[in-house]
């Protein structure tokens, strides 16, 4: 198929008022712009990016750090007997506690009895309580027995005789009949009963 000249130049003709050249040039910057535009936001949008990965790798390296268990605190296994020595720790001393206590109620009710016993024994005189369980009477004539002397009594009930045991096992008899002084008694009793 061969084309004619003439057509060929007339088809250029006819499309010749097709193109106009001030428009395409507008067309081709606007084109540019727009490529020039795209490739400025395009580039922007790579270092946010950028920005955002590294931040993201300092967030990572971060975690990775804390993540990773210190030197200083222990592993899982060794802290699981940690925490079990521990609560048998816990458990002993409860015990121990528990003992201890029970000996402070103990010694707390041993020293109530004796603070009461303390004030009874604040309270009471010994002589008084002493001569309540007594009778002087019979504890005089105890003593009497001690030193080797014996009173006798007549049948009114009044002192008229004394058996004196003297120092050698000798037995002497003193007569109260009225006829000496009470000092001169005395001194009879105490020479019968030394010599």
């Amino acid at each position: 198929m061969s084309i004619d000249i003439n057509e060929a130049i007339k088809l250029i003709r006819d499309m010749a008022t097709m193109i106009d050249p001030d428009e395409d040039y507008l067309s081709i910057a606007e084109t540019k712009e727009k490529i020039a535009a795209s490739k400025a936001d395009r580039k922007k949008t790579a270092e946010e990016a950028h920005a955002d990965f590294k931040a993201l790798a300092k967030a990572l390296d971060a975690a990775r750090i804390s993540s990773t268990r210190p030197s200083s605190v222990l592993s899982a296994d060794a802290h699981a007997s940690a925490l079990n020595e521990l609560d048998v720790s816990g458990l002993t001393l409860g015990k121990a506690i528990s003992s201890m206590e029970g000996l402070v109620v103990s010694k707390e009710a041993e020293l109530s009895s004796l603070k009461e016993r303390a004030r009874q024994l604040e309270d009471c005189d010994p002589a008084a309580e002493h001569k309540r369980e007594l009778d002087s009477t019979a504890l005089r004539l105890r003593v009497f027995k001690g030193l080797g002397f014996e009173p006798i009594n007549d049948n009114k009930g009044n002192l008229s005789k004394m058996l004196v045991c003297s120092l050698t096992g000798d037995i002497q008899c003193i007569q109260f009949d009225g006829r000496h002084t009470e000092v001169e008694y005395t001194e009879q009793l105490w020479t019968a009963a030394t010599s």
